[in-house]
C-alpha cells in the first residue's frame, strides 16, 4: 500500500525538511500577520456547573459563544498527566519514518487516514499541515486499519480520550441549551442517536515563509461543536471577529470549544460559528487534536422553536445532511452556512 500511496502526496513535513515551499501553498493577497491582538476567550470552569456558582459559569459560557463563538474549558475531568500522553502519541506518530506513517495513508478519494489536503482544483491553495483523520464514534464507523499501532500505546490512549470526549460533548451541549433557558436535551436530540465523532490530529511543521503560508485556510466548522486540544506551547489559531484576526491564547491543560455551523443554526444565530485559520511559524512545530461532533446526517436540524419570535425571527431554514452542503459550498469559496440563511425583508 505504501508504494502506491507515495504518488498521492508529498508530506508537508518532507517539504519543510527540504526547505521547499511550492507555489500552491503561497497566498499572494497581502502578508499574513501572526502578531494579531489576543482574543479575550472566556474560561469556563466545568466543575462549577454542579455548584452554587452554576449560573455564573453558564452566563460566562453563553456570553463567550455569543461574543466570539468559543470558550476555554478547565476542570473538564481529564488529568494533566493524561493530556500529556495524548500530546505524546501525536508527536510520536508524526515523528515516525515516512514508510511507517504511509501504512495508514488515505486513498486519493478519501479524507480518512494519514495525509494532507485533497487537491480539488488547480487553483486551490494548500494548507501547510499533515493530518491523521479518523472516524471514532460510533464504533461501527471506525476503520481500525487506519489507527496507528505505533507508538504502541496509541490506540489505548486515544480510545480513552475519545470516550472522555463523548461524555464531555454531551455535557457541553446540555449546558449550552440550559444557558439559553431551553430544555437541556434540545441540542443533543437534534444531533440524533446516529451522531458521529471525527478526530483529526494536526501536525504543522515549521515553515520557511510564514508570512505567505497558512497552516489552515479561513473556514468555519461543519460540526455541531468542535473540541480542540491545543499545542501546549506554540500558538497558531486565529479567529476572525469584526473583520479582524485575533490570536487565540493557550490555556495550559484547557480545551478550546467552538461552535460549529450546525449549532449556530439550532440556536437561530445566537451562538456564532467563528471563522478561523491557523498561521505558521519559521521555528517550531505545532501539534493539535480536534474532535468534531457531527449530527446524524439522516435527521434534519433547524432553529429551536423557542428561540424564534417577533424580535428574533427564524434566521435559518431546516437542513438535512449539512455536511454535504458544506463541502459543495466550501469548494466554491462560499461560507456554507449562507446557503441555509433566510434573507429577512427590509422595511
Amino acid at each position: 500500500m505504501a508504494e502506491n500511496q507515495e504518488t498521492v502526496f508529498k508530506s508537508v513535513q518532507e517539504l519543510a525538511n527540504d526547505n521547499q515551499v511550492p507555489e500552491k501553498y503561497i497566498h499572494t493577497q497581502g502578508s499574513i500577520n501572526s502578531s494579531s491582538p489576543m482574543l479575550n476567550v472566556p474560561v469556563v470552569d466545568l466543575s462549577l456547573l454542579t455548584s452554587p456558582a452554576r449560573q455564573q459559569e453558564l452566563n460566562k459560557l453563553q456570553s463567550g459563544l455569543k461574543f466570539c463563538g468559543c470558550i476555554q474549558v478547565i476542570n473538564h475531568g481529564l488529568a494533566d498527566s493524561f493530556l500529556d500522553k495524548v500530546h505524546e502519541i501525536s508527536k510520536q506518530f508524526f515523528a515516525l519514518p515516512a514508510e511507517e506513517k504511509l501504512k495508514y495513508a488515505r486513498t486519493v478519494v478519501d479524507i480518512y487516514g494519514y495525509g494532507n489536503d485533497s487537491v480539488l482544483s488547480d487553483k486551490q491553495k494548500l494548507d501547510w499541515t499533515d493530518r491523521l483523520y479518523l472516524n471514532v464514534f460510533p464504533e461501527a464507523i471506525r476503520n481500525l486499519k487506519l489507527w496507528p499501532q505505533t507508538p504502541e500505546c496509541f490506540r489505548e490512549v486515544f480510545e480513552e480520550y475519545i470516550n472522555n470526549m463523548k461524555l464531555l460533548s454531551e455535557s457541553l451541549l446540555k449546558a449550552m441549551a440550559v444557558s439559553l433557558n431551553l430544555e437541556e436535551n434540545c441540542f443533543l436530540d437534534q444531533c440524533g442517536e446516529g451522531r458521529e465523532m471525527i478526530a483529526r490530529f494536526n501536525f504543522y511543521p515549521p515553515c520557511p515563509t510564514p508570512e505567505v503560508v497558512l497552516g489552515i485556510k479561513p473556514h468555519a466548522d461543519a460540526s455541531a461543536i468542535t473540541i480542540l486540544l491545543q499545542d501546549k506551547e506554540v500558538e497558531g489559531l486565529q479567529v476572525l471577529k469584526d473583520d479582524q484576526w485575533f490570536r487565540v491564547p493557550i490555556v495550559p491543560y484547557g480545551l478550546l470549544v467552538n461552535v460549529g455551523d450546525q449549532v449556530e443554526i439550532m440556536s437561530n444565530g445566537i451562538f456564532k460559528s467563528p471563522v478561523h485559520r491557523v498561521v505558521t511559524n519559521a521555528d517550531q512545530e505545532r501539534n493539535t487534536l480536534a474532535v468534531f461532533i457531527m449530527p446524524d446526517v439522516t435527521v434534519g436540524i433547524g432553529p429551536v422553536e423557542k428561540l424564534i419570535n417577533e424580535e428574533m425571527p427564524r434566521a435559518y431554514k431546516d437542513v438535512k445532511n449539512y455536511v454535504e452542503l458544506f463541502f459543495q459550498s466550501y469548494q466554491h469559496g462560499k461560507r456554507p452556512i449562507e446557503t441555509a440563511m433566510i434573507c429577512q425583508e427590509q422595511d
